[in-house]
């Protein structure tokens, strides 16, 4: 169990990272931020699934992704 949080918590820091590098966040459009913030998610959510595999965590981020870009698209 602490090992799946140590590599949660990893996967964590590591998507939150390039995003803290995003020094124009107010710069995005609304398309983009929830771009960015679906592929935190997805990428956290998908680390927390498969045990903090890496393909499971890039996978998140994809879809997450994806998603985030779909729902930016509506608003």
């Amino acid at each position: 169990m602490r090992r799946n949080s140590i590599a949660i918590a990893l996967t964590a820091l590591a998507l939150a990272v390039p995003l803290g590098g995003c020094a124009t966040w107010d710069g995005m459009s609304a398309r983009q931020k929830s771009t960015a913030v679906g592929a935190a998610v997805g990428g956290v959510t998908g680390a927390a699934v498969t045990g903090g595999n890496v393909f499971g965590t890039v996978g998140g981020a994809a879809v997450g992704g994806i998603i985030g870009d779909e729902v930016g698209k509506r608003r």
